[in-house]
């Protein structure tokens, strides 16, 4: 008896999110024994999580076929929609804030984390931001398309928290023309 193709793909699927979840824990685990402070983990997860970021939204924007956005709301969605569930499976809840100085805010709110699967803070590592590398990502696909962020985590289901909100503050670069 044959299985369907989606059933099969369900599979692939969940060992795909299984294998992010250990693989990502191997390395944050590699990354606090190579670091001298809670801080200096944090910013090492979020430097790799830059890097990512700007190598990885060539490929969204080309499979979801996205050839500019409308407006920042529009940029906002796509993170919080498209390049989650396509690279971690998940969507995340966009709240867009006001607008003050130029600095467009959201808040991205997720119910899950793959990441966090199979994961616990002890409490001298609570002060870690286990999923640094997703707010370095978001930081380093923004900077590829001109845009200058800060991405940091309000909420943390780690930490006991309901859900975990992810920040992402945003302004457009300034180029000469612009002046």
């Amino acid at each position: 008896m044959r299985k369907s193709n989606k059933v099969v793909q369900n599979r692939i699927e969940k060992v795909n999110s299984e294998l992010l979840t250990l693989t990502y824990g191997a390395i944050v685990s590699q990354i606090i024994k190579d670091s001298d402070t809670v801080i200096e983990a944090n910013e090492q997860l979020e430097k790799m999580g830059f890097n990512i970021g700007q190598r990885i939204i060539d490929e969204y924007l080309s499979k979801a076929e996205i050839k500019q956005c409308r407006d920042k709301i529009d940029v906002a969605e796509n993170i919080g929609k498209g390049a989650m569930q396509m690279f971690l499976g998940v969507t995340a809840e966009v709240e867009v804030l006001p607008e003050t100085d130029k600095i467009f805010t959201f808040n991205l709110h997720f119910t899950e984390n793959p990441l966090n699967d199979f994961v616990e803070l002890p409490e001298h590592l609570q002060g870690l931001n286990y999923s640094n590398m997703i707010a370095g990502a978001i930081r380093g696909a923004l900077s590829t398309i001109h845009w200058i962020a800060t991405c940091r985590f309000l909420k943390d289901q780690l930490k006991n928290d309901d859900k975990t909100i992810l920040q992402v503050e945003m302004i457009r670069e300034k180029f000469k023309d612009d002046e």
